[in-house]
């Protein structure tokens, strides 16, 4: 069995253009699984035959998940890469039947991300100190956030050659491996043209990164655990604690939605594949739903 969970593994990588942490993801996900199933063999993960991947290894698994107390959500992760796993063996003619359509996938939880108001977000983007080089970096990296409701690595991702400051634009490459443009206002122009100075005196430490946009002080490019930190430095010192760049993604959808925005203009811009997706983005309190009624029914004032 541990054969045939390679040959998927590089299967992932080469045809279906997945990136490397789904890849990652798959093997840890499917690894559990494999192992779960052997142990209830009593068999080692890789005498494990293919056909012991069967409806009941796969609900014991789910099982067992569940009394670990993983989220829905995680168990409904856990059963999609089986799924997929499940078809690509049948595809191959190691099994004959697809027992993980056989399985019914957990109701997830709907749970919001934290978000932002508008003048937390306010706060959040007077944080950095401009009057500093690495200030001028990071208030150009939340600028670029608020303003592109880019993923954590895809601003992590970014070069220098993928930034376009006199339209505005920049060209991202999402999950999946799709490319697409996003738009930017003047504030997130401004600061990251302050910072490009900076970037060229820091660069001088290590040439070996001169396309990466955002660098650290040895001229290295910023990781994703790097501005996941530094993100959530300046969030606890001037809104609070517990604030992520997935916070500030969602924010930026939140404020477009709340101002007006087309539900599948955002979906385009957050590079969403569904629109079911981009629906968990939004949500609309009470007030604003009152407000709302108010102005648009004929006889609300009546």
């Amino acid at each position: 069995m541990t054969a045939h969970l390679e040959l998927f593994l590089k299967y992932l990588a080469l045809n279906r253009s997945v990136s490397r942490h789904t890849v990652r993801a798959y093997e840890s996900d499917l690894s559990q699984f494999i192992d779960h199933a052997a142990a209830g063999a009593g068999l080692k993960p890789h005498d494990l035959a293919p056909a012991a991947l069967d409806r009941a290894a796969i609900r014991s698994f789910l099982t067992t998940v569940n009394a670990k107390g993983q989220s829905r959500s995680t168990a409904a992760r856990k059963l999609a890469a089986i799924r997929t796993f499940l078809r690509y063996l049948r595809r191959e003619g190691a099994i004959s039947t697809d027992p993980g359509s056989l399985v019914r996938t957990p109701k997830r939880e709907v749970r919001m991300p934290v978000h932002l108001s508008e003048e937390e977000m306010t706060q959040l983007l007077d944080a950095p100190d401009g009057s500093e080089p690495l200030g001028r970096r990071d208030k150009a990296i939340v600028e670029l956030f608020y303003a592109s409701g880019l993923r954590l690595s895809e601003l992590a991702g970014l070069d220098i050659d993928n930034v376009n400051l006199s339209r505005k634009m920049a060209r991202v490459l999402g999950k999946g491996g799709k490319e697409r443009l996003i738009p930017f206002n003047n504030a997130a122009a401004t600061a990251i043209r302050a910072y490009l100075k900076d970037r060229d005196r820091l660069l001088d430490h290590n040439r070996a990164n001169d396309e990466a946009l955002f660098v650290n002080y040895r001229g290295g490019r910023l990781t994703v655990r790097s501005i996941d930190r530094l993100v959530r430095r300046y969030a606890a010192a001037s809104t609070r604690s517990g604030v992520s760049p997935h916070a500030l993604r969602h924010s930026f959808a939140t404020h477009l939605l709340q101002r007006g925005a087309d539900l599948r203009a955002i979906q385009e811009l957050l590079g969403h594949s569904r629109l079911g997706t981009t629906q968990r983005y939004t949500h609309v309190n009470a007030t604003q739903l009152l407000d709302v009624y108010r102005k648009a029914h004929p006889r609300a004032r009546s």
